[in-house]
């Protein structure tokens, strides 16, 4: 059974893209290459699909039923408090406490709107249908495209075709009409630059690609550059540095697990997470600063003095922005704080790093003014 084809696979094609089999699907790994979309990215705007991930609609019939509280046992966000049009990025979490996929929630005015990884999206949809109140509806958009514009350059593209988006910041989220078509927008990104994620039916998606890509601030940017962005920005990818023998505090993601969660506990996993938040986790998901000019990649093991494994390297890569590799890795906790040298093993090669803070490229989100 071959990769599944993008609705847009054609219109990827007709712009240069180069296909690469990615979670299942033929999607565009780069188009005029990945340092240049790298680039272009930070400085302007680059336009993703990302429409292999899989949209969820929670909602019920049952005016009895609180939504908000029953998604709070399946996830250790903060939920019940989550505002009209807010996103909140949590976990979904077996019941040993490892992390089954990293997510994305909104809360609507009427349903529970939810973004999950592309490779993972059937299991947790059957995951969560095993363990959520049976009065309510979990519905699959499959009918749905969803796309991502980045960038500093993006608010102004979108205030121009939208006015009204020039209202959200950072991690907020509404309901938009654009030339006749209903288009669901977000503000957060996974980049680390301020940017925007559409959902628009499939049938409309070309043109709405179009008339983003028509604006001389914006081009097609594959998964390559996505990859590296999120690496400058420090932000875990599923199946990689986060996976099911991972629990959130040794995921570095303390925050998504906030303090009334932690208190009340009530959500699958709490057990051994809270255990873990008690005892401390033994390793801990750092950013490394790779001395040298070689770059290493997920793989590659971190030693001590006597060359035994302590860790490992599970993002790396070189970056476009700051000209030097970079990486992110599991390290004992003695030896997480900034500054502390660290030795790869690559190859049968050592390689040293310094574990450094993260983001590596400070983030671009517009949030909003302070009060005076």
């Amino acid at each position: 059974m071959g990769d599944i084809k993008l609705h847009l696979d054609q219109w990827h094609q007709d712009l240069g893209g180069r296909m690469v089999s990615f979670a299942g699907y033929s999607m565009p790994v780069q188009y005029d290459g990945v340092m240049a979309e790298h680039l272009w990215t930070r400085e302007n705007a680059g336009l993703f699909d990302v429409s292999h991930m899989g949209q969820l609609i929670f909602s019920s019939d049952d005016s009895s039923i609180d939504i908000g509280i029953e998604l709070e046992k399946l996830l250790p966000a903060n939920i019940i408090k989550l505002g009209v049009n807010r996103l909140r990025y949590s976990m979904l979490l077996a019941q040993d406490g490892g992390i089954l996929d990293d997510l994305m929630v909104t809360r609507r005015e009427h349903d529970f709107y939810m973004v999950v990884n592309g490779a993972v999206k059937h299991e947790d949809m059957a995951y969560i249908r095993e363990n959520i109140d049976d009065r309510i509806t979990l519905n699959y958009m499959e009918d749905h495209y969803l796309l991502a514009l980045q960038g500093p350059k993006a608010g102004d593209v979108m205030k121009h075709l939208i006015p009204e988006t020039d209202m959200l910041y950072f991690m907020q989220a509404g309901h938009y009409n654009w030339d006749g078509i209903d288009l669901w927008i977000s503000r957060s990104g996974y980049t680390g630059e301020d940017g925007f994620e559409i959902s628009v039916h499939n049938d409309d998606a070309q043109k709405l690609a179009d008339a983003l890509i028509a604006y001389e601030e914006v081009k097609p940017i594959g998964l390559g550059a996505r990859d590296s962005l999120r690496l400058e920005a420090g932000l875990p990818l599923y199946g990689h540095d986060l996976t099911p023998e991972i629990m959130p505090f040794a995921a570095n993601l303390s925050f998504a697990v906030p303090k009334r969660r932690r208190e009340e506990a009530g959500f699958i996993g709490d057990d051994p997470i809270l255990k873990q938040f008690a005892d401390g986790p033994s390793d801990l998901r750092v950013g490394l600063a790779i001395e040298g000019r070689q770059p290493v990649r997920e793989g590659a093991i971190i030693v001590d003095d006597q060359g035994q494994q302590i860790g490992a390297i599970t993002s790396g890569g070189f970056s476009p922005t700051l000209q030097r590799p970079i990486a992110m890795g599991y390290v004992p906790m003695h030896l997480t704080e900034q500054g502390t040298g660290i030795i790869i093993q690559q190859r049968g090669k050592n390689i040293a790093a310094k574990v450094t803070a993260m983001p590596f490229v400070p983030n671009g989100y517009r949030r909003p003014p302070r009060a005076a």
